[in-house]
């Protein structure tokens, strides 16, 4: 159901990722007049959004959402809304509605529950993997409640453990998806994927609507 297109780096990953999510603007625009995309965090997103940022948009008819945050002072750089500020992407004046961790896990997920659910379905929402397979911030092992929007997310096996994650089906009321899979610590992950394990992201991205972007070597044998 998944489909999977292998490239030769993270570079290309990033590269193919900020000319898909670009051409589905195009589309979204033409067609609705507005384009929705939730953001991943991460190293290759990260890279993917820079490259969008030097790119010619109509950004006026963006509206940018997260798939999840941490709950840190909104300073603070591991937040994913500094991460995307820092790749320029806010730059181009584009709409963003940032996650407000700040204000607790339970508060942050409730209000911004209210600010999605009348967005749905997005236009494009992307995602990263863990080396654990979460994805957003949806852990192995861990029960959420899928009904809600978004969902606060406590005990996270990695810091800060208090954290906001929109929930899966929010995640797959979605036009298109991509999932950005770069770095050897994915490996596992990715043959676990790929062997059929109920991962997080295994069972997020189970639609027809989704690729993964994979650096080659993850998926050679």
């Amino acid at each position: 159901m998944t489909a999977w297109l292998a490239l030769p780096d993270a570079e290309g990953v990033a590269r193919t990722a900020s000319e898909r999510i670009a051409a589905a603007a195009g589309r979204a625009i033409s067609q609705r007049g507005a384009f929705s995309l939730v953001l991943a965090g991460g190293t290759t997103p990260k890279r993917a959004y820079a490259l969008l940022s030097a790119s010619e948009q109509d950004w006026n008819a963006w509206s940018l959402y997260y798939g999840d945050e941490r709950c840190l002072p909104p300073e603070d750089t591991q937040r994913n809304s500094r991460m995307v500020e820092a790749s320029g992407l806010l730059a181009t004046g584009v709409r963003h509605y940032p996650i407000p961790a700040e204000r607790g896990a339970e508060q942050a997920a409730a209000d911004y529950s209210r600010i999605i659910a009348p967005v749905l379905p997005f236009d494009m929402v992307v995602l990263g993997v863990g080396e654990d397979g979460h994805t957003a911030s949806l852990f192995p092992g861990r029960p959420f409640d899928s009904n809600a929007p978004a969902v606060a997310v406590h005990q996270a096996p990695k810091p800060p453990p208090d954290r906001v994650s929109l929930s899966p089906a929010s995640l797959q009321a979605c036009r298109e998806m991509l999932v950005l899979v770069t770095g050897a610590g994915k490996r596992t992950a990715v043959a676990a994927w790929r062997a059929g394990e109920s991962l997080p992201v295994a069972r997020v991205a189970a639609l027809p609507q989704a690729t993964v972007l994979v650096e080659q070597t993850l998926v050679e044998e």
